[in-house]
C-alpha cells in the first residue's frame, strides 16, 4: 500500500515533536495506511529527547532511514542534515527555510510519480522560506505552482463542519472587489469535483453564503448577492452542481453543523473560520482542493511558545492523517 508522506515542517517549531508524540502514544496506529516522514533524522532524535526517549537510526539505503525509539519505529526520508548546534527552537535560519521547502518538494515529487498516496504537512515559517529564496506566501502556493495548477481552494474541515473559502488572506475592505462571477464559480466547481473524487460523495450538497448581513435584505445592505452571487449559483446549478443560496451566514451554520450540507462556500476568511474553529479548534484540518494529489495539513502554526516543551496538542495532526488516508482511499 502506498504510504502517506508526513513532512516535518519548521525544524525549530512543534512539527518534529508532534511527529514523535503521535508515534510514542500510538495515535499513528489509528491510520489505516503506512506513514513515512520527510524531514531530518537529527532533529527528530532531538525531539525524542523531549519525551526522554533516545533515538537510534539505521540507514536502509541512500537517504532512507529507520529511526527507532525503543520498540517504536519511524521510516524517514532524510532531506536535510541540519547543524543542531545552530538550530534553536523558535529561531529558524535560512538553512531551516531551505529544509522546509526541500521536504515539501520531495513529497510532491513522490506523489506526482504515484509512489506515495498523499502529503500531510506540519507547519512552516513563511518568513524563513522567503529568506531562503523561495518566494511563496505559504504551503498552498508552493504546492499549486509545483503541481502546475492555477486555482486551488482552501478548505478547513472537521467532522461537523467543512468550509471552503473564495478569498483567503485578504483585507476585509478588499474582499468585495475580489468576488467575481468566475472566482466564486471556480470555487464551487473545484469543491464539488474534489468531494466527488476525493471524498466519494457523488452529489455533494453545497451551501453558498451571502457577503452582506441577512443576504442584503433585497438590496438594503449591498447588491453583491443580486448582481454576482445569485447568478453564480444559478450557473452552478445548470452544470448539475447541488449548490443553493445565497444564505445569511448568521443562520446557515446552525444547519450546516447538523449535517444539512457537505460543505459551505464562504466569501471571506473569518466568515468561515470563526464557526469552524468554534467547533473544531483542536482538531481542524487544512485541506487543499483542486490539486492532482492529496494534501492535508494541521490547522495551526509553528507555536514557538510551545516548541521544545512536549505539550503541543496532536489532535489536528491525527485528524489530518486520518483525512488524508480517507481521501487517498476514495
Amino acid at each position: 500500500m502506498q504510504p502517506l508522506l508526513l513532512t516535518m515542517g519548521d525544524p525549530t517549531g512543534i512539527g518534529p515533536e508532534l511527529i514523535i508524540k503521535t508515534l510514542l502514544d500510538q495515535s499513528s496506529e489509528q491510520i489505516n495506511r503506512p506513514i513515512q516522514i520527510v524531514g531530518d533524522v537529527g532533529v527528530l532524535c532531538r525531539a525524542g529527547k523531549i519525551f526522554a526517549r533516545e533515538g537510534t537510526s539505521e540507514q536502509l539505503k541512500d537517504g532512507l532511514y529507520s529511526l527507532h525509539f525503543g520498540d517504536k519505529r519511524l521510516t524517514v526520508h532524510s532531506c536535510s542534515e541540519l547543524d543542531l548546534t545552530s538550530v534553536h527552537y523558535g529561531q529558524p535560519d535560512t538553512s531551516c527555510g531551505k529544509a522546509m521547502v526541500d521536504y515539501v518538494e520531495y513529497a510532491i515529487a513522490r506523489c506526482l510519480d504515484k509512489s506515495a498516496a498523499g502529503i500531510v504537512t506540519c507547519p512552516i515559517n513563511k518568513a524563513a522560506i522567503n529568506a531562503a529564496g523561495y518566494h511563496f506566501p505559504g504551503h498552498t502556493e508552493l504546492l499549486a505552482q509545483r503541481c502546475g495548477i492555477e486555482k486551488v481552494v482552501m478548505m478547513l474541515a472537521g467532522e461537523r463542519l467543512k468550509v471552503c473559502l473564495v478569498t483567503t488572506h485578504l483585507a476585509y475592505r478588499d474582499v468585495p472587489a475580489k468576488l467575481s462571477h468566475e472566482e466564486i464559480l471556480q470555487t464551487i466547481r473545484i469543491t464539488a469535483k474534489a468531494f466527488r473524487q476525493q471524498f466519494g460523495i457523488q452529489q455533494p450538497h453545497l451551501a453558498v453564503l451571502a457577503l452582506n448581513p441577512h443576504a442584503s435584505e433585497h438590496g438594503l445592505f449591498g447588491d453583491e448577492e443580486e448582481k454576482i452571487i445569485t447568478p453564480v449559483i444559478t450557473a452552478a446549478q445548470t452544470e448539475g452542481i447541488a449548490a443553493d443560496g445565497p444564505h445569511s451566514a448568521d443562520t446557515l451554520f446552525h444547519f450546516a453543523a447538523k449535517g444539512a450540507y457537505d460543505a459551505v462556500i464562504c466569501m471571506y476568511h473569518d466568515q468561515g473560520l470563526i464557526p469552524l474553529k468554534l467547533l473544531h479548534f483542536d482538531d481542524a484540518v487544512n485541506v487543499t482542493l483542486g490539486l492532482p494529489i492529496v494534501r492535508t495539513s494541521v490547522d495551526h502554526g509553528t507555536a514557538y511558545d510551545l516548541a521544545g516543551t512536549g505539550t503541543a496538542n496532536t489532535a489536528s495532526l491525527i485528524a489530518a492523517l486520518k483525512m488524508a488516508a480517507q481521501m487517498a482511499s476514495s
